[in-house]
C-alpha cells in the first residue's frame, strides 16, 4: 500500500470517485454534490485559504486500486487556540486498520511539521454545519443534506488509531404534533402577552430577513465564550447562501415590542430531491433537482437554527415558535416531520429545549480528538455556560428540610 499526495488530475480524480467504491452496496447513502466538496479545496470558493490556511489531501493505493483518502488541514482559527489543532477529513477507508493507520499517519506528520499538537476529525475545512463528524448510530435512514455518513466500521478504525471523543453531535426528529404540554403551556402564557408575537417570513426582502437574523444571533450567541459577534456582511452571506432552497413559510421569528428575539430557521430536506442527481448537480442534475423540487412530494423539513435572546431565554419562547409552526406550517401539507441539525453535548440548555419539544434522538456523530503532542492532556470540549449550568442543576434538587 501506499500514499500520495494528491498533485495532479488522476490523483484528484481518484480522490473524487472513492465514495462510489465505498458505498457502492449502501443503499442508504446520498452522495454529497461533488460541487460542494470541490469548493472545500478551492482557494476561490473556500476564504480559509485567504486567511493563511493550509490544505493537503492524500489517496491510498493497492497497487493502482484506490481503496482510502484523507485530507489534512490547518484552520488559522482552531490553530492559534491552546493547545493548537488541525484538522482531518474526507476520510473514506476499506475495512482495514493498516489502511487507516497510513492515512491518519500521514495527517499526523504532515500537522505536527506545521505546529499543530492536536488532530480534530472527522471535521470540514470550513463551517461545522457541513462534512462534519463520524456518524455512531443510526445507519438505517438516507443521509441529511451536507451531513456525515460512513460505514459504521470507520469507529472502530478512528478509536483504534487513538483518537478520543472530543465532543458528541446529536441530531433530533419529531413529527408534527403538539409539544409537552407543560411547554405549550409556557408558550401560552407568552403569547397572551400582546406584545409578543411570532410571524414567518414569507413576503419579507433578503435584506430584511438578514437584519432580523443577524439581531437575534448577536443577542443568542455572541454573549457565550467562544462566540464572536456576526457582522451585517456575514448575515447578508448567510440568507444569501439560502436564498435557492428557502422556503419562507418555515422560517420563524418571535418579535417582543417589534424587536427580533427569537427564530426557528427550517428549510426542506434537500436530499429529498438530491437523491436523483447522483452527486453531481450539471446541468442535468439541476434540471432533475428542479422538477423534484417543484412536483415531489415534501415530507421532511429540517431545523438548522434555533435561538432566542438571552434576554428572553426560559419564558417559552422556542415553545411559542414551535406552536406557531403546528398552526401554520400543517396546513399547508407539505411537510410532516422534522429533523432538528446537531447540537454539541457542550450545549445542555439547547438539549433540554429540544428534549421537550416530544422530539427523539435521531442521529448520533462524534467529533474526535487525537494529541499530536502527547505531553498535552486530553481535555473534552467545554461545556457552554458551566456556572449557570451548575446553577439550575442545584435549583432543580429538592430543598432539604
Amino acid at each position: 500500500m501506499l500514499v500520495v499526495e494528491v498533485k495532479d488530475q488522476k490523483t484528484e480524480k481518484d480522490f473524487y470517485k472513492l465514495p462510489d467504491f465505498i458505498y457502492q452496496n449502501d443503499k442508504n447513502y446520498i452522495p454529497h454534490l461533488i460541487q460542494d466538496v470541490k469548493k472545500v479545496f478551492d482557494p476561490k470558493h473556500n476564504k480559509l485559504f485567504k486567511q493563511k490556511g493550509k490544505l493537503v489531501r492524500y489517496v491510498l493505493y493497492d497497487q493502482e486500486k484506490a481503496i482510502g483518502r484523507v485530507a489534512a488541514f490547518v484552520n488559522p482559527k482552531t490553530a492559534k487556540a491552546k493547545p493548537h489543532a488541525g484538522g482531518m477529513g474526507f476520510f473514506e477507508c476499506i475495512n482495514n486498520q493498516e489502511a487507516a493507520n497510513m492515512l491518519f499517519d500521514v495527517c499526523k506528520t504532515w500537522l505536527k511539521n506545521e505546529g499543530m499538537q492536536a488532530m480534530d476529525g472527522p471535521i470540514n475545512f470550513g463551517e461545522k454545519d457541513r462534512f462534519w463528524g463520524l456518524l455512531v448510530e443510526n445507519f438505517t435512514d438516507p443521509n441529511s443534506y451536507a451531513m456525515n455518513y460512513n460505514p459504521p466500521y470507520y469507529r472502530e478504525l478512528i478509536e483504534k488509531y487513538g483518537f478520543q471523543v472530543y465532543y458528541k453531535q446529536l441530531m433530533y426528529w419529531r413529527d408534527m404534533n403538539p409539544a409537552q404540554d407543560i411547554f405549550v403551556k409556557k408558550a401560552g402564557i407568552i403569547r397572551s402577552d400582546k406584545k409578543f408575537t411570532v410571524t414567518h417570513a414569507a413576503g419579507w426582502s433578503m435584506e430584511q430577513l438578514a437584519q432580523n437574523f443577524l439581531e437575534v444571533y448577536n443577542a443568542a450567541w455572541a454573549v457565550h465564550e467562544g462566540f464572536a459577534a456576526m457582522r451585517i456582511e456575514q448575515a447578508r452571506n448567510v440568507v444569501k447562501a439560502l436564498k435557492p432552497i428557502l422556503d419562507p413559510d418555515i422560517v420563524l421569528f418571535a418579535f417582543y415590542e417589534g424587536k427580533p428575539i427569537g427564530f426557528y430557521i427550517n428549510i426542506p430536506e434537500l436530499n429529498e430531491f438530491f437523491q436523483h442527481v447522483n452527486g453531481n448537480l450539471n446541468w442535468w442534475g439541476k434540471l432533475k433537482f428542479l422538477y423534484y423540487y417543484k412536483f415531489k412530494q415534501r415530507k421532511t423539513m429540517v431545523g438548522i437554527v434555533f435561538g432566542v435572546s438571552k434576554a428572553h431565554q426560559g419564558r417559552g419562547v422556542e415553545g411559542a415558535m414551535i406552536k406557531y409552526g403546528e398552526e401554520h406550517i400543517l396546513p399547508l401539507k407539505r411537510y410532516s416531520q422534522t429533523i432538528i441539525t446537531w447540537i454539541g453535548d457542550f450545549n445542555p440548555r439547547m438539549l433540554r429545549v429540544i428534549e421537550n419539544l416530544n422530539t427523539k434522538l435521531y442521529r448520533t456523530l462524534h467529533t474526535y480528538r487525537y494529541m499530536i503532542d502527547d505531553s498535552i492532556p486530553f481535555e473534552r470540549y467545554p461545556i457552554i455556560n458551566m456556572q449557570n449550568e451548575k446553577a439550575e442543576k442545584q435549583q432543580d434538587k429538592p430543598s432539604e428540610v
